[in-house]
């Protein structure tokens, strides 16, 4: 069972949607798996929670 862990921005749930049923499917033709054996898990993350270098990106994308 294939478990995909993606860290990305806040998204709607239309985008959720389609990002799940894309990395199922390739990940399905890739490793000739039922798309129902893969696991996505989508954590999403503040701007404010994200630090490069020394700088949060909330203050980078103003």
């Amino acid at each position: 069972m294939p478990v995909i862990t993606l860290d990305g921005p806040k998204m709607t749930k239309e985008q959720k949607a389609n990002l799940v049923k894309a990395l199922a499917t390739n990940v399905s033709e890739i490793l000739n798996v039922p798309e129902q054996a893969v696991v996505t898990i989508i954590r999403e993350n503040d701007f404010d929670n994200i630090g490069n270098g020394t700088t949060l990106l909330s203050d980078r994308h103003k």
